[in-house]
């Protein structure tokens, strides 16, 4: 199983999200700037680090949100922490990853995302921790089952 972390950056009533670019695990869907943890690094530090890489933003007062497990039938399994940001300095730039675009929360583009985004994201918008797992196809492709839990 692999540590992963995501990092939802808020600013008033928008979220910034990353359109990660194609050919990168996830390319050409919104998701959240974040990724693998290196050895000996916290969660916390890891998605502090991504922000940064990802964005050019310095995140502070980061909140644990969420708790979720992907696992590919017969597979890669993630363990993914959820952080959410609503303090930063800097200006959003953005990076070979994708590139990037504030949206108000009540216009998630669910459509252009991972289809189980739909399910937990909008507990993170109402500030509900929660803990999750996830059942995907082969590759990720499609979800086969799922259970989430408020914390």
């Amino acid at each position: 199983m692999k540590d992963a972390t995501l990092c939802y950056v808020f600013q008033d009533e928008q979220v910034l999200l990353q359109k990660k670019a194609e050919g990168l695990f996830g390319g050409g869907k919104w998701n959240a700037p974040g990724g693998k943890i290196k050895f000996a690094e916290s969660p916390t530090r890891a998605a502090i680090r991504e922000v940064r890489e990802e964005t050019g933003l310095e995140v502070d007062n980061l909140k644990p949100a969420g708790l979720l497990n992907f696992i590919e039938e017969k597979g890669k399994a993630f363990l993914v922490h959820i952080f959410v940001a609503d303090k930063f300095s800097g200006e959003p730039r953005e990076s070979l990853e994708g590139k990037l675009k504030w949206f108000p929360k009540n216009q998630i583009p669910y459509d252009e995302m991972w289809e189980n985004d739909s399910i937990w994201l909008p507990k993170i918008l109402k500030n509900q921790p929660f803990r999750g797992n996830f059942l995907f196809s082969k590759g990720f492709k499609k979800m086969l089952k799922h259970e989430v839990e408020d914390l």
